[in-house]
């Protein structure tokens, strides 16, 4: 039995206040798979029900990828990516689960698909200088259905938004700080401090109040964020008909082939 199948695919450290969460698959190029679902929930959870936890800090297993969205070898052996328990955490055990405590993404590479949408999911990003954002689900025939079609713009400029989702074009670091996608672009060697060091600027400040006032800034009411479910309903709705497409199927075993897919729009 190798490393990666013993170690969790989550890990997790207290430093004073913050919790740091790693996605700790670099093998998978940290992607989403049911064992992440579940323990970044958990964590998340955890740290939203700790008073002693005042900012989460997530970030990924080495310097390649933040993560890489869904795990796709999972999906095609039959899997369940979603939590274990509390699916209704949603994709990551985190995109349709509202925490009080602020949480910083520290991408420290590629936030491509899934991985794009755990970074809009969070309140703050801070990014190495080599990361990279972007939603390519349509040229695999998908869609960005955990969120990523309707918080993308949500977070810049509408036409910008329009040109990343439709296109599935990612852009660097220093183009997101541009569109105030991030928040801060910093050497790939002080990602972590970096982020840390605003997550205790935070971690200062008297916590009910900075819980207080993430949850007017984002509407969120007895855990959920009422102005989305119709998007979320939307969203759901459109990934079932795209998902059941041949052209769904037609993706994903192009990008496998090495070839250019094959679109039949239907």
């Amino acid at each position: 039995m190798t490393s990666s199948e013993t170690r969790p695919a989550v890990r997790t450290e207290r430093r004073d206040h913050v919790l740091l969460v790693t996605l700790d698959r670099p093998e998978a190029r940290n992607a989403v798979n049911g064992e992440v679902s579940t323990l970044l929930g958990r964590a998340l959870h955890e740290a939203d029900t700790d008073p002693e936890i005042r900012v989460v800090v997530i970030t990924g297993s080495g310097e390649q990828s933040f993560c890489a969205g869904a795990d796709l070898k999972a999906l095609s052996r039959g899997e369940d990516i979603f939590p274990a328990e509390n699916r209704e955490w949603g994709f990551a055990g985190m995109m349709q689960h509202p925490v009080s405590v602020p949480v910083i993404a520290a991408v420290n590479g590629t936030a491509l698909g899934g991985g794009c949408e755990i970074a809009l999911a969070c309140d703050l990003v801070v990014a190495a200088d080599h990361a990279v954002f972007g939603l390519p689900e349509v040229r695999r025939g998908l869609v960005a259905a955990a969120g990523g079609a309707f918080r993308l713009p949500a977070q810049v400029p509408h036409r910008v938004a329009m040109e990343m989702i439709l296109t599935g074009e990612p852009v660097t670091a220093e183009r997101a700080l541009d569109l105030h996608l991030i928040n801060r672009v910093v050497p790939a060697g002080d990602l972590i401090d970096s982020a840390l060091g605003l997550a205790g600027v935070i971690a200062a400040n008297a916590p009910l109040a900075v819980q207080a006032s993430k949850r007017i800034a984002l509407g969120i009411i007895d855990g959920t964020r009422p102005e989305e479910d119709g998007r979320w309903k939307v969203s759901d709705t459109e990934m079932i008909t795209v998902m059941t497409s041949e052209d769904a199927a037609e993706g994903p075993r192009a990008f496998a082939e090495k070839r250019t897919p094959v679109w039949k729009a239907r």
